[in-house]
């Protein structure tokens, strides 16, 4: 895909519930669409991949029109080169995780369309479970395998409807270093939607947050989620996303201090190397103010 960022000017409207969005998205990384149910997340990934024909506007991937009323343009779901994933991951259960991968580049196109599998399995840690069948995978690896099935297409964007929603804590937490280690080195870019506050910390590059079918907010991250005025979370989830590097290890107790600007913090060592960025999401409800500097406490 060229540099060109995507706009996507759709609107729709149905009874008791109407869609008017107006969303510049960048050419790379992961856009997440944040909101309440109903606020017409899924709705706008159906009608970027042609599922709604009752949508009406613009939908421009980089520099191919997918859709534009003003001109009568309107690809069929089929032409329109993306992949989409869902909350569950539908594999085949007759085909073994290979096949089910593979089952994608039937509608690739490409000579390099199995390198570029290749590469998705790579990137996905999912080299090891080809000879599986989807009945052996946990929730995470099935999900995995279906990110990479969806990849093989080599699509210009990657569509994923609330991919975590079925899943666990644990196996949620499983899944989500594979989905940073993907923003980070594919190409490709991706719309992701999700209503969980940690799903955006973690994964987010850029940020569309929806309220009854209307964009509330847009833009980085960590400005839309710092500001006072219009608060994107309540109660337990309140916080703050702090952009930070790794600085400096501790190895004898298995701590790395994070460094970002007005300080840093220490926290459990997961293996990132010195100088990798990072983000930190901090809770209101984690924070302890004092009036003089505290002495002898694990709070920090």
């Amino acid at each position: 895909m060229s540099a060109a960022s995507s706009r996507i000017r759709i609107g729709v409207t149905r009874p008791g519930f109407s869609l008017n969005v107006d969303l510049e998205i960048p050419a790379t990384g992961i856009t997440v669409l944040f909101g309440a149910s109903g606020s017409g997340k899924t709705t706008v990934l159906r009608c970027v991949a042609g599922l709604e024909r009752a949508c009406q506007g613009l939908v421009r991937i980089g520099e191919h029109v997918w859709q534009d009323d003003a001109a009568r343009t309107f690809l069929a779901t089929w032409r329109r080169p993306l992949g989409y994933v869902f909350q569950e991951a539908s594999l085949f259960e007759h085909l073994t995780v290979s096949e089910n991968m593979r089952y994608g580049l039937k509608r690739a196109g490409s000579p390099d369309a199995g390198q570029a599998l290749d590469a998705a399995i790579r990137l996905l840690g999912v080299e090891d479970l080809q000879r599986r069948m989807p009945a052996q995978l946990s929730g995470g690896e099935r999900q995995r395998v279906a990110i990479a099935r969806a990849l093989a297409t080599q699509p210009r964007l990657l569509l994923l409807d609330e991919p975590l929603a079925s899943l666990d804590h644990a196996r949620k937490q499983e899944i989500l270093p594979w989905l940073e280690r993907l923003r980070d080195e594919l190409r490709t870019p991706m719309l992701y939607v999700t209503h969980s506050a940690d799903e955006l910390a973690r994964l987010a590059d850029h940020l569309v947050v929806l309220d009854r079918g209307r964009v509330k907010a847009q833009g980085p991250p960590v400005a839309a989620l710092a500001s006072i005025d219009n608060p994107l979370l309540t109660g337990d989830d309140v916080g703050a996303l702090l952009a930070g590097q790794v600085a400096e290890r501790d190895t004898r107790w298995h701590l790395v201090r994070v460094a970002f600007a007005g300080g840093s913090l220490w926290l459990r060592d997961s293996g990132l190397p010195i100088g990798h960025a990072v983000r930190l999401r901090v809770l209101a409800r984690d924070v302890s103010i004092a009036s003089d500097e505290p002495h002898g406490t694990s709070i920090q």
